[in-house]
């Protein structure tokens, strides 16, 4: 994630949405249909960051698992002496 790539999709999203605002408001339609299309665009993007938030999250819970369980794996590997004898 660079600061580049970052800004890139900044850019884009308000292009994006931008677009979309100027196309409802300029269409040669009745006013309540001007915003129901609008109130429409607003849950598709307010839902798409949700979603987003969610894949985020749901990456970041398998990610720190996947690190837990390798600092465990270590810790064995770390304690674990192949040449100790066990006294019986």
């Amino acid at each position: 994630m660079t600061t580049a790539y970052f800004a890139q999709s900044v850019i884009s999203f308000g292009v994006a949405l931008g677009s979309v605002a100027l196309g409802v408001v300029f269409l040669p339609i009745d006013p309540w249909v001007r915003a129901f299309l609008a109130v429409a665009v607003l849950y598709t993007v307010t839902s798409a960051f949700g979603l987003a938030k969610c894949v985020r999250d749901r990456q970041e819970v398998v990610s720190v698992s996947s690190r837990v369980d390798q600092a465990r794996l270590d810790k064995l590997l770390s304690e674990h002496d192949p040449y100790k004898v066990e006294n019986l």
